[in-house]
């Protein structure tokens, strides 16, 4: 194959390939009686190894060393050159996780370093439900009360936020191991403090918008899951109280 051909087929210049010959990097086995490059199989097989490495980061000048390795054979550099995708690929994948962590949340407006989130919300992340948050209310006025106050929050507001919230999750759960009946007055109190407490850090939580909450609590095997960890058939006991305040409060 001429130049012209061999700089179509691997994406590169004409220049490249100028340059690479003159650097003795790659040289093309043949010339035209008119003095022509010509690349031989051989000479492709160099600039497929040479292009990778120059695509994995690498000098020029350790280029020229690694495709000369007299101890390497084309199945040795495959195996280097996948072991060394593989390790970039990792790379990647972890970049681009950071960073679309980041973006989930400044678009919430939660600006805590990883420490204080973690700190704050251990494995659960308020971020990390975002896009299927947006997704699920994104057009209510709820969600954007929400959003809008949320976005001003400072670390200590979602310790204060975090702190009621376990406070009235454990009083909860004092209630069903004491066997207080849901849809006593005690555990629907209960059920009214946590709706207050919606509309006072997030938004104004109506009470069919509580009962909607309280049916998510035992349908979403996430929030399940939460409540689980905390006392055996809390989601259940927390979603009947919720629905026995409303009906109480709609009567």
């Amino acid at each position: 194959m001429n130049v012209g051909e061999v700089a179509a087929l691997a994406g590169v210049t004409v220049r490249t390939l100028h340059h690479y010959d003159r650097i003795g990097l790659l040289s093309p086995s043949g010339r035209t009686s008119t003095g022509y490059r010509q690349y031989s199989p051989a000479d492709l097989d160099r600039l497929h190894q040479v292009l990778l490495y120059r695509d994995l980061g690498f000098p020029l000048e350790e280029v020229a060393t690694l495709v000369d390795d007299p101890s390497a054979d084309p199945a040795e550099h495959l195996r280097r050159q996948h072991r060394l995708l593989q390790d970039r690929l990792e790379r990647t994948r972890a970049m681009v996780a950071a960073v679309e962590k980041e973006m989930e949340a400044r678009a919430m407006g939660i600006d805590l370093t990883p420490q204080e989130k973690f700190e704050l919300f251990g494995d659960w992340l308020p971020e990390e439900y975002e896009a299927e948050a947006e997704q699920r209310w994104g057009d209510t006025e709820a969600w954007a009360q929400s959003q809008r106050r949320t976005r001003a929050y400072t670390k200590d507001d979602w310790v204060r936020v975090k702190g009621e919230g376990e406070d009235v999750e454990t009083r909860f759960a004092a209630a069903l191991r004491a066997g207080v009946p849901a849809d006593s007055e005690p555990a629907m109190d209960l059920a009214e403090e946590h709706r207050q407490q919606i509309s006072r850090n997030f938004y104004d939580c109506t009470l069919e918008i509580h009962a909607g909450l309280g049916r998510m609590y035992v349908e979403d095997e996430r929030f399940t899951a939460h409540y689980e960890r905390i006392a055996p058939g809390l989601a259940q006991y927390v979603s009947d109280a919720i629905r026995a305040n409303a009906a109480r409060r709609e009567r």
